[in-house]
C-alpha cells in the first residue's frame, strides 16, 4: 500500500524530516511538555526549511507539492512523542494558513501567508465558542459594520496556538438575524486594542498554547474581512475535510508509533524467563491492534489520494476522523497495557501518548457530531459541495 502513493523523492524527504525532528525538535521536546512554550526560533527552523511551504504556492514562498509530503509531515511529527507539539505546527500550517491562503487577498497574502510560510509570523484559527462547542452555527461573537471598520466583540475557546500566535483567524456574526449565513472571517492582528487571551490548563497537548480569547470592541479595519461578507459559515465547511483527514492521519500515525515502541519493549522485557513477544496472549492482542491500525491507515491514504487530485471528501475524511480516533485511543490504552505499571510511568512514553491521543475525539468536532453529520449523509442523502471559488 506505501508504493502506490509515495517514490523515492518521498522516502528521502522522510529520512530528512526524521532527522531534522530528532535533531531540533526531540532533545526540547520534554522541557517545552513542562513549560507549555514552544521555543520561538523552531518556528524559523521549520520555515527555513520549506516544512510550512508544502501545499502552498511558489508565489508567497511555499513548495506547491502533492499532498503526500504533508502526509509524511504529520505522521513524522507524531515520532517526537509530543501531540501539543504536533498540533502547535499543524494547527498553524493547516488550519490558519489554509483560510490566509484560500479566503486572503493579495495584501494578506504577502503580509501574513509568506511570512506564515517562512515561520515569522504564526496563526490560530478562532471558531469554537464558550458556549457553542460543535455548534458553529451558533456563535455569538459579533462584528458590526461601522463607517470605516468593524466592531468585534464576543470570546472564543480551546484555541490552539492562541495565546502566543501573532494573529487570528477570527469568525464572527455579521448579520446574526441569518444565522449561518450571516457568519463573516477576519484576521486580527494579536496587538490589536481589545484583544486579550488567557492560557488553558489541559490534560494532554501540554506543550502547545490553549487560549480563551475576548474581544471587547476591537476595532478592525474594512480590510481585515476575508473573502465576502456572510460567506463565512462556507469557508469554513469548505475546509473541513482537510482538517479531519490531518486529524485522522495524525491518529493513525500516533497508533502506529505507540505499536512500534511497544513491540520493541516487549522484545527486551520478561517474565517467567520468556520475553513478552512470545507470550500468545499477548501476541495476539498486537496483531489485533495492528490490524486496526493498518486498516485505518489504508484507509486514509486512499482519502489524502482523494485530496491530492482535488476532490472534495468530506463523508471519507469525516470517516477518516471518527475511526481513526477511535481506533488509536484503543490502540495506545493496549499498548501502555503491554507495560504493566511501567506504562504509567511518566518515563515512559505511552503516558503521554494516552493524555494526547484523547484529545483525538472531540477536537474539529467529536465523534458524536461527526456520527450525525455522516447520518445526514449516508442515511438523509445529504450531499455537501465545494463552494465555488470566485
Amino acid at each position: 500500500m506505501v508504493d502506490t502513493y509515495f517514490n523515492e523523492e518521498h522516502r528521502l524527504f522522510r529520512e530528512s524530516l526524521s532527522d531534522f525532528l530528532q535533531k531540533e525538535v526531540v532533545p526540547h521536546v520534554d522541557d517545552w511538555e513542562k513549560t507549555g512554550v514552544i521555543d520561538r526560533s523552531i518556528w524559523n527552523k521549520f520555515g527555513e526549511m520549506g516544512y510550512f511551504g508544502l501545499l502552498y504556492p511558489e508565489a508567497y514562498g511555499g513548495l506547491d507539492l502533492d499532498f503526500f509530503y504533508t502526509v509524511i509531515l504529520l505522521e513524522e511529527l507524531q515520532r517526537v512523542n509530543s501531540g501539543g507539539f504536533a498540533a502547535a505546527m499543524w494547527a498553524h500550517v493547516y488550519l490558519a494558513m489554509t483560510h490566509l491562503n484560500a479566503e486572503g487577498d493579495e495584501r494578506i497574502k504577502n503580509e501574513y501567508l509568506a511570512p506564515s510560510i517562512m515561520g515569522d509570523k504564526i496563526g490560530c484559527l478562532c471558531i469554537t465558542e464558550p458556549f457553542g462547542g460543535s455548534d458553529v452555527a451558533g456563535m455569538r461573537s459579533s462584528a458590526v459594520k461601522m463607517d470605516d471598520h468593524y466592531v468585534l466583540n464576543g470570546s472564543k475557546t480551546f484555541i490552539t496556538n492562541g495565546f502566543y500566535s501573532d494573529y487570528l483567524v477570527v469568525s464572527a456574526k455579521t448579520q446574526p438575524e441569518l444565522g449561518n449565513k450571516g457568519i463573516s472571517i477576519f484576521l486580527v492582528d494579536r496587538d490589536t486594542p481589545g484583544v486579550t487571551a488567557t492560557k488553558l490548563d489541559k490534560l494532554g497537548w501540554r506543550a502547545s498554547d490553549t487560549a480563551e480569547i475576548a474581544f471587547d470592541n476591537v476595532k478592525l479595519p474594512l480590510e481585515n474581512l476575508m473573502g465576502e461578507e456572510n460567506k463565512g459559515f462556507s469557508y469554513l465547511m469548505q475546509h473541513l475535510d482537510l482538517e479531519r483527514l490531518v486529524m485522522g492521519i495524525n491518529a493513525h500515525a500516533r497508533a502506529e508509533h505507540a505499536l512500534q515502541y511497544t513491540m520493541d519493549y516487549m522484545k527486551e522485557r520478561t517474565a517467567f524467563g520468556k520475553s513478552l513477544d512470545t507470550f500468545q496472549a499477548l501476541r495476539h492482542t498486537m496483531v489485533e491492534l495492528t490490524s486496526e491500525m493498518e486498516m485505518c491507515k489504508s484507509y486514509n491514504y486512499i482519502v489524502a489520494n482523494q485530496l491530492n487530485q482535488g476532490i472534495y471528501s468530506v463523508k471519507e475524511a469525516t470517516i477518516s476522523k471518527m475511526m481513526s480516533t477511535k481506533m488509536a485511543d484503543k490502540v495506545i490504552d493496549g499498548c501502555l497495557q503491554m507495560l504493566g505499571g511501567y506504562g504509567y510511568m511518566e518515563e515512559y512514553p505511552l503516558a503521554r501518548m494516552l493524555r494526547d491521543s484523547r484529545l483525538g475525539r472531540i477536537g474539529g468536532g467529536t465523534s458524536e457530531i461527526l456520527k450525525e453529520i455522516l447520518a445526514k449523509i449516508m442515511i438523509d442523502k445529504k450531499s455537501f459541495a465545494p463552494v465555488p471559488q470566485s
